[in-house]
């Protein structure tokens, strides 16, 4: 028989943390700030998923009656809860038991996007990763973005998460993630989708931007379509840095890395600090970022 694929996910998807070395900007103590205010539930989140992990490679398939047995893997709003391959349903430790033997591949998040089917086809090419998505919060009674992140254990994903806070860095990155998979999935036409305000890649004050490696044109740009066709050596930041040959630089040594540098706010229209992250796809680097406040 088969073994059964698992994924162990947490209601409130969140994030296993992938590291990138950061380039050294002026605005880090600002950089510093906006990430601290989701360290904690990145910290939870993190101790949840290594807890559930650790419990999953020692009891295998008899860890699914703990993963619903209520307390046991639950830290405040954040439980864990399991759902195999095909999108069953198996087993949790929240207010979501009610789903317990359902199949939920056709889930949708409050925007109709069908994020289940999302991540378990994430799950199968990577080991590890992210997808974001809208649900409500109960807390405050309104829509707002959360994380999934998982972690793959043999033949079974462990996933933790929260609620983002408001474009934060980690749903940037979310959002570079699933610009990855969209690239890799239709080619270049997925420019077109980050470019469509309607698209899926354009949220409140986040997008994506992609750039050729080789060609250095900017080939899709989620808030300024104008920027489209431009040459990366002709942009600079709001203090004359070429940021995007930077970013290539990245692209071109590491693969993937993250970036800080001063950019406009197209909410705010003042010009903020900014932390982007970009990764490479073949000839072409994808990138997103969240904006930290004024900058000095």
């Amino acid at each position: 028989m088969t073994p059964l694929k698992t994924l162990v996910l947490a209601m409130m998807l969140g994030s296993a943390v992938l590291t990138a070395p950061a380039i050294a900007a002026d605005n880090a103590p600002t950089v510093a700030a906006a990430s601290a205010r989701q360290g904690d539930e990145g910290a939870r989140t993190q101790a949840l998923l290594d807890r559930a992990e650790a419990h999953l490679r020692e009891q295998g398939e008899q860890a699914m009656a703990s993963f619903s047995r209520a307390g046991e893997f639950v830290d405040g709003e954040l439980y864990v809860y399991v759902i195999d391959t095909q999108g069953n349903f198996l087993a949790s430790g929240g207010s979501s038991t009610t789903l317990i033997g359902r199949n939920v591949i056709d889930l949708t998040d409050s925007e109709g996007r069908l994020f289940i089917r999302e991540l378990l086809g994430d799950a199968q090419s990577r080991a590890s990763g992210r997808i974001e998505y809208r649900w409500a919060n109960p807390v405050t009674g309104r829509n707002e973005p959360k994380i999934a992140t998982y972690r793959r254990v043999g033949d079974r994903i462990l996933v933790v998460g929260y609620y983002a806070p408001n474009a934060s860095f980690e749903l940037a990155k979310s959002l570079v993630w699933r610009a990855v998979h969209a690239l890799k999935v239709s080619g270049e036409s997925a420019f077109t989708r980050f470019n469509d305000l309607n698209g899926g890649f354009v949220q409140d004050d986040l997008y994506v931007f992609a750039i050729g490696i080789e060609d250095g044109i900017v080939h899709a740009h989620g808030a300024q379509p104008r920027q489209v066709g431009r040459k990366a050596a002709e942009l600079t930041d709001t203090k004359g840095r070429h940021f995007l040959l930077e970013m290539i630089d990245i692209a071109k040594r590491q693969g993937e890395g993250e970036i800080s540098y001063t950019f406009r706010n197209p909410l705010t229209l003042k010009n903020e600090a900014k932390r982007s992250y970009v990764v490479r796809v073949g000839n072409y680097l994808v990138g997103a970022g969240a904006y930290a406040g004024a900058a000095k």
